[in-house]
């Protein structure tokens, strides 16, 4: 964003703009009237980070009632949710990726790196979190005090994960639900978005996770190949529901995966059939690889489109040939899975990448980017492609406008 001209003070800022500090320190600047956020000063294009302990006298803590951390001045009585220290914040370098230190690698688990955070009044929403991945996902940061709804089809399978998590740490009980979703329907999506509207204000982490690999080919209600649906379509139509939900402290996480760099999908003229091909032109594999590619695409896409929120997405690769449920649907896939078995992550490995761009304070501010292995890496030709990002996303679009625009 273009630096605004300079004040008598630089540093002073516009009418109507607001400062602010999130949970980790860093300032955000908020306009009152457009209700957009951003991460950098708008006249001075720079960013700050508040530093050091709170001014004597002064206490932080958590309020249930309004859900958000509170300061009190234990000589004044006075009680704020503006952080004192913000008086004092000091500018930071202009983020950028490159100026981020590699702190993990494959060899780091997801609970290590959230080894001494607390995410006491954060909410995560993460679908497929009943098993593989996505469980570990959920269950890591549920034992470090994060709320985590379980967006699963199986309740069955669901309640059982969340049963193993409180046998694990009993006080994770009440951190943890399940609501309903099938994402083979997008009435079923809206119907799940509605009920969550109903229960939660705001969402921290959104962790699109679930998928489905090496299919036959089938159909979902929605009459779309169900590839294209489960990891992309029904994604993409909830992200876009629950907007209402996130802002400047979110992070939207869409788990993707290397193969992306494999898909076939064409530059230009991009339609339905490419996406959702007929069974005389489906191979399983192409299916996945091309459904992986739309989630990169769908993460640019966004990044771009809600800069101006602060909200940061970021796609993720969580490993190759993880030993998951994904491969249960064809006996070869089973049998190959299990000889690379011993060479591969484990899943407390595989949920790394996801949990470290949700929780990551250096990441705060950026968007856009492609992760393996906790670290950034450069996503493939054809996902950055802006031409074919726009088309995706339009394309989507008007698929779920012309179902949802159906009479039930």
């Amino acid at each position: 964003m273009m630096a605004m001209p300079d004040s008598d003070s630089e540093d002073e800022l516009p009418p109507g703009w607001e400062e602010r500090a999130n949970d980790d320190g860093v300032v955000c600047y908020v306009n009152q009237q457009t209700k957009t956020t951003q991460w950098t000063h708008p006249r001075t294009g720079r960013s700050k980070r508040i530093t050091g302990d709170l001014p004597l006298g002064w206490e932080k803590y958590y309020d249930e009632q309004s859900q958000r951390f509170m300061f009190h001045n234990k000589e004044t009585k006075q009680c704020t949710n503006i952080d004192p220290r913000l008086a004092f914040a000091v500018e930071e370098p202009t983020l950028n990726i490159s100026q981020v230190r590699q702190r993990f690698d494959s060899c780091s688990t997801a609970l290590q790196i959230l080894h001494g955070k607390d995410l006491h009044g954060r909410v995560a929403l993460i679908t497929g979190a009943n098993c593989g991945i996505g469980y570990e996902t959920a269950r890591s940061l549920a034992l470090h005090g994060c709320d985590v709804i379980f967006a699963c089809r199986n309740s069955s399978s669901t309640a059982e994960a969340i049963e193993r998590i409180a046998q694990e740490r009993p006080a994770a009980r009440a951190r943890c639900r399940s609501v309903a979703l099938d994402l083979g329907s997008l009435r079923a999506v809206q119907q799940f978005v509605e009920e969550i509207k109903q229960s939660v204000g705001h969402i921290d982490y959104l962790i699109l996770n679930a998928g489905v690999f090496a299919l036959p080919h089938t159909k979902t209600v929605d009459g779309f190949e169900t590839t294209f649906q489960v990891c992309h379509l029904s994604h993409f139509y909830l992200t876009l529901q629950l907007e209402s939900l996130f802002d400047h402290r979110t992070r939207i996480v869409v788990v993707s995966s290397e193969s992306h760099r494999f898909a076939n999908l064409p530059v230009e003229n991009l339609t339905v059939q490419h996406l959702s091909p007929p069974a005389e032109k489906y191979w399983s594999m192409m299916a996945y690889n091309n459904a992986k590619l739309c989630n990169v695409l769908f993460t640019q896409e966004l990044a771009q489109r809600w800069k101006q929120r602060g909200i940061s997405v970021f796609s993720v690769h969580p490993g190759n040939m993880v030993s998951t449920q994904l491969s249960r649907n064809y006996w070869f896939y089973r049998l190959l899975f299990a000889v690379v078995r011993p060479f591969t992550k484990s899943l407390q490995q595989a949920a790394a990448t996801s949990i470290y761009c949700a929780t990551a304070n250096e990441l705060t501010g950026l968007s856009g980017l492609y992760f393996n292995n906790c670290y950034f890496c450069e996503p493939s030709k054809l996902s950055r492609n802006e031409t074919l990002q726009k088309q995706l996303w339009t394309l989507s679009e008007r698929l779920i406008h012309e179902l949802m625009d159906q009479p039930t």
